[in-house]
């Protein structure tokens, strides 16, 4: 028995459609909106330019930063958790004065240890932090032995800074400073805080130019993606030649700078 065979239709396979320039320019636009999104309100990186913060963090670390957490809650994202700042978490923040007394540009936004929040009294005895009366334990990797030449940082508030010393306090935070102690402790004003760098006696923080308002607190690091052997002198230098002087640095030697051990460190 026959059977008639029934050719089978061929589909002709159509040319995928080649994007024009303004599809091409939408992708684009849309990627660079959710990467601004990402950074302006998500997270955002932070380079350590100083030491005030050895050895919890190092000058070179690169922190992924979250931007969340100590944001305002918004009803749009209900599920992210927010809280408030907490003694002891480190913190990125704008500076409250924008630059040093002698004039040298200062870097506004900082990383530092919360130390003191609202309604807390702070002293310092022979290096020795004390909140509402209980010393409280050094940081795990920080560095914080006794020093002669600036003595208030030691006994702090006791032994006012004065401007014009090493480094400089700021003329407007020693004529204020005096207003906040009660009994020879500092006592924390509401919507302030009190930052202090864990490289205790290499720090420049809120003993020298005071509280840390609420709305300047950015952050807190998640943790810390690159970190690369940078001496400390790079970030205080300007210019495309030392911008292209640091970036063949890193070009020259990427595998033997990097801290590999810090890759993905969270700092505590």
């Amino acid at each position: 028995m026959r059977s008639d065979r029934i050719p089978k239709q061929v589909i002709p396979v159509q040319e995928a459609a080649r994007e024009t320039a303004f599809e091409s320019l939408a992708h684009w636009c849309r990627l660079l909106v959710a990467y601004l999104f990402a950074v302006t309100f998500l997270g955002q990186n932070f380079v350590i330019p100083s030491g005030s913060m050895e050895n919890t963090l190092l000058v070179g670390d690169h922190l992924l930063v979250d931007r969340l957490t100590f944001a305002q809650p918004s009803r749009w994202m209900p599920l992210v958790h927010y809280r408030e700042p907490q003694r002891g978490d480190i913190v990125v923040f704008i500076k409250p004065v924008a630059d040093y007394p002698n004039g040298h540009p200062d870097y506004p936004t900082l990383i530092k240890r919360l130390i003191g929040v609202p309604g807390d009294h702070i002293r310092l005895n022979n290096g020795i932090v004390s909140i509402n009366g209980v010393e409280q334990a050094p940081p795990r990797e920080g560095k914080g032995s006794p020093t002669a030449d600036r003595e208030f940082l030691d006994r702090f508030p006791s032994v006012l800074p004065t401007p014009g010393d090493d480094h400089g306090a700021t003329e407007t935070w020693t004529v204020e400073l005096p207003s906040h102690i009660q009994n020879g402790e500092l006592v924390v004003p509401a919507g302030m805080y009190f930052m202090m760098g864990d490289h205790r006696h290499a720090s420049l923080d809120s003993r020298y130019w005071g509280f840390v308002p609420r709305q300047n607190i950015m952050g807190r690091p998640l943790f810390n993606y690159w970190s690369f052997e940078t001496p400390e002198s790079s970030y205080k230098q300007s210019g495309i030649g030392n911008s292209v002087a640091a970036m063949s640095q890193v070009v020259l030697h990427f595998f033997t700078g990097t801290r590999w051990t810090r890759t993905l460190h969270k700092p505590r």
